[in-house]
């Protein structure tokens, strides 16, 4: 049955942030799915949440750091590989931020699953595409590098 046939379905959102301090990301090294890997700072959108805070909430979860969102790099869609048992794999729908950093809190714990936040150059991140957690980290990554930034305007939220 498909969801024009009436059955349910719903994406993942998420947020990310694309952090950058003197040409680094800022990145997250996180256990997921048996695996050690790279992302940005991201995650769920909670209820009653706006987008902006989601991004924010979850930057300085798994890193320590507040930020201050400088732009909407963009929104994007993402289906996950199926699982072992023939299931569909998730889909995501990411909305990615440009940050700079605020300040840091070193003694903050760090989000279950995240093994440490670190500095990368562009260079240093691709190196490790195969450590990606999903397409989505380096295609957000690609889009700031090339310049495109948004207003955060753009996103409404209507409480």
């Amino acid at each position: 049955m498909t969801y024009r046939e009436g059955r349910f379905w719903q994406p993942d959102v998420t947020v990310a942030t694309v952090v950058v301090r003197d040409g680094r990301l800022l990145m997250v090294e996180e256990r997921a799915n048996g695996r050690l890997v790279f992302n940005q700072p991201a995650g769920h959108l909670e209820p009653d949440e706006s987008l902006q805070d989601a991004a924010l909430r979850e930057t300085r979860e798994e890193t320590g750091w507040d930020v201050r969102l400088t732009g909407f790099v963009g929104a994007y869609q993402w289906q996950a590989e199926g699982s072992a048992d023939g299931g569909n794999g998730r889909h995501y729908l990411r909305f990615a931020f440009a940050a700079e950093p605020v300040s840091h809190d070193p003694a903050r714990p760090l989000d279950d699953g995240i093994v440490q936040a670190l500095w990368l150059t562009p260079a240093e991140l691709q190196a490790q595409r195969e450590r990606h957690r999903s397409p989505l980290v380096w295609q957000a990554v690609q889009d700031f590098l090339a310049g495109r930034r948004y207003p955060l305007s753009m996103l409404q939220h209507l409480a």
